[in-house]
Formats: C-alpha cells, sequence, structure tokens
C-alpha cells in the first residue's frame, strides 16, 4: 500500500513515516520543508502548495491513502495571523481533496483534526456528537476543514475520515505546556506557569496518536466521520507539572500566576469509545510517557546551551 503523509517533516508526520515503514508499507512525503526525514524508503516530495504542483504528484504517487497532517498548528498563531493559518488549514484540504478527487479517487484520506473544534465543552467527557463551538481561529478552520472531507465524502464520492487529537506530546516536540513546563524547571530552577493549575488535558504520547491514525485508515469506513484520539484520561496541569518535577528529580515547587489565555478550553477529557470500537488502545501511560520526553528535554537544553549544567 502507497501512504502519501503531509506534513512528513512534521512532529507526528515523522512518527507517521516511521510506523508506515514498520508496517511494510510504502511512504511517500510530501511538505515544504525539502529536507526528507530518517524513514522515507519512497520518494519525498517538496510543494510549495500550488494546486498544479500537488496535482502533478497525486497522479504520480497514486496513493492508496493519504494522512493530511500538514498545516499550522499554534492557536496563539492563528490569532496572530489568521490568513496563514486558513491558507494552511481549509484551503490546503481543499487542494489536496480536490486533487485527490481528480487523480485519485479510490485513495482513502486522513486528516488530522483537533479537539479544539470543541472549544470548552458543555460536559465531560466529549464524545463526537458535542456541538462545536471554537474559541480560536485555529479551531474555527479545523472545523472547516472537516466540513470540506464531508463536502468531498457526499458529493464526490471520496472516502475520508478525521481525528480530533487531543493534547499530544512526545519526544520531539519543542513547544506546548509540557516542554514549558521541563525547560523552566531545568534552565530557570523554578516554575511559574499561567493559569490556575486546575485546568485539565488530555494527554496522549505521539507513538499512539501515530497508531491511533493508521487504525482509523486501516478500520473506519471513512464516510466524512469524526474520532476522538487521546486517553480519555484527564489530567490536571498541576499534576502534569509535578510528574515533569518528579521525572527531572528536581525539588521545585510549581506555582501559577492565575492569568487565563485567550482561546484555551477550562477542561478536556475525550470520550474514546468510537476509537475503541475500531481496535485502537493506547499503550504509553502518562507517567512513563512524562519520563522519557523530560529526559529528552534535558539532552536538547544542555545541547542548546553548549553541554553545561544549569
Amino acid at each position: 500500500m502507497k501512504v502519501l503523509i503531509t506534513g512528513c517533516c512534521g512532529f507526528i508526520g515523522r512518527y507517521l513515516i516511521d510506523l508506515v515503514s514498520q508496517q511494510g508499507y510504502a511512504p511517500f512525503g510530501l511538505d515544504l520543508n525539502p529536507a526528507a526525514p530518517t524513514g522515507i524508503t519512497s520518494d519525498h516530495y517538496f510543494c510549495t502548495s500550488g494546486t498544479a504542483e500537488l496535482c502533478a504528484i497525486v497522479e504520480k504517487v497514486q496513493p492508496d491513502l493519504c494522512v493530511h497532517a500538514a498545516g499550522q498548528a499554534s492557536v496563539p498563531g492563528s490569532f496572530e495571523n489568521p490568513e496563514k493559518d486558513f491558507t494552511g488549514g481549509p484551503a490546503l484540504t481543499f487542494a489536496i481533496l480536490d486533487a485527490l478527487r481528480q487523480f485519485a479517487p479510490k485513495c482513502r484520506l486522513i486528516f488530522l483534526s483537533s479537539a479544539s473544534v470543541y472549544g470548552q465543552p458543555g460536559q465531560l467527557p466529549i464524545s463526537e456528537a458535542q456541538p462545536l463551538a471554537p474559541m480560536s481561529p485555529y479551531g474555527f478552520h479545523k472545523w472547516q476543514s472537516e466540513i470540506l472531507l464531508r463536502e468531498f465524502h457526499e458529493i464526490f464520492g471520496l472516502n475520508t475520515a478525521c481525528v480530533r487529537i487531543f493534547s499530544a506530546y512526545g519526544i520531539g516536540l519543542r513547544r506546548q505546556v509540557l516542554w514549558d513546563i521541563c525547560r523552566r524547571i531545568i534552565s530557570e530552577g523554578e516554575l511559574i506557569l499561567r493559569g490556575t493549575g486546575q485546568e485539565s488535558r488530555d494527554f496522549i504520547n505521539v507513538h499512539d496518536v501515530a497508531s491511533g491514525i493508521l487504525t482509523v485508515a486501516q478500520n473506519a469506513p471513512a464516510r466524512g466521520e469524526a474520532y476522538n484520539l487521546s486517553s480519555g484520561i484527564e489530567t490536571t496541569i498541576s499534576e502534569l507539572a509535578n510528574i515533569a518535577v518528579s521525572a527531572l528529580d528536581e525539588s521545585v515547587v510549581p506555582a501559577f500566576d492565575g492569568t487565563v489565555s485567550v482561546g484555551d478550553p477550562l477542561n478536556w477529557r475525550a470520550d474514546v469509545s468510537a476509537i475503541q470500537a475500531l481496535g485502537f488502545k493506547h499503550e504509553t501511560n502518562l507517567q512513563d510517557g512524562v519520563a522519557a520526553y523530560a529526559l529528552w528535554c534535558k539532552e536538547q537544553i544542555r545541547a542548546d546551551h553548549g553541554g553545561g549544567d544549569r
């Protein structure tokens, strides 16, 4: 099976390349980055998102599966530059769907959406049937991309589905809350974070994210539907901070400044029964995942500072 992975040089894309290769499939990478990531055993395509260029690549590859992992990945960034977020979101999603419609209509497409489409949920756990109420341009643009998936299935017959990823983390991610926690502990010797500490998220390790994506690709009916992809376990930011402190063997006491970030919901926990029904099971518990990530962060930060200790 030929698998075209857009955004193959990104955080999740690199893990998808590895997993696709391990399962004996042929990965084809598509990215704005001209340097192919490790694991690309077939062709790597550098694409500037031009429609004609994209169509030519799809026509040449003739993928059986396309995992659309490209796009912007920053809620704050979507406020600062909503046009860029839209161009890398719904506009790019449309271009990929239309290229598949014309040149590989039997290809299944799995789109990486986000829990940001839910906004502040009315109840926990959050099921896929809950009304969508994004709080950011990023969330709205993910929702718009999901609508395009339904359009291309219902109007043109493409097999499409999406995964709504909650709070993904793992080795290789140098941003978001867990990186910020570890960086401050290691570099500053103290930990003062935004919020109250009682905000909660549903964390999932990137290895499980990649596994969940392929589970949906292989087993879902792909009729434009969405699946929550997470662990189904709610963890407060205070709990996460203490797990990181323990993993780094530090005596830091986490503190919070009480401010609320624009566009961020207060609490998340996913109902993962739909994706579990397809055969998905998350394997990495948070303590083990954070421990591995914290050690990687320490190596990264020491390298950034020339290898010295704090």
